[in-house]
């Protein structure tokens, strides 16, 4: 992974509403959420809700998928464990000191 991708990333996350997003997203799962249920958990107007998914979806954190007449939201794993693998990639002075599944989700 290049640095730039994960600047985009941390950067995309470096807003409390934007991380409370993406945790929402996680603890979601891969059934995801809709915006109208993002917003009413977390208490954020619709339009605000809009503009910090699309930031999230162009940091590629979290996809958007349509059915039907609704956007369901969901958080990329894959992306979320290359970030926190290239964050932890040189922890330890080089030496292998995490246990793997400990430093992804698998979910």
């Amino acid at each position: 992974m290049e640095s730039v991708v994960v600047v985009k990333a941390l950067a995309a996350l470096a807003q409390s509403s934007r991380l409370e997003i993406f945790r929402s997203l996680v603890v979601a799962g891969g059934t995801g959420l809709t915006p109208s249920v993002l917003a009413e958990s977390l208490g954020i107007a619709p339009n605000t809700l809009s503009f910090h998914l699309k930031e999230l979806v162009h940091a590629d954190l979290v996809s958007q998928e349509r059915i039907g007449r609704n956007l369901i939201y969901r958080a990329q794993y894959d992306r979320m464990n290359a970030v926190l693998g290239y964050l932890t990639q040189n922890c330890c002075q080089g030496q292998a000191c995490l246990i793997e599944a400990a430093s992804r989700c698998d979910c």
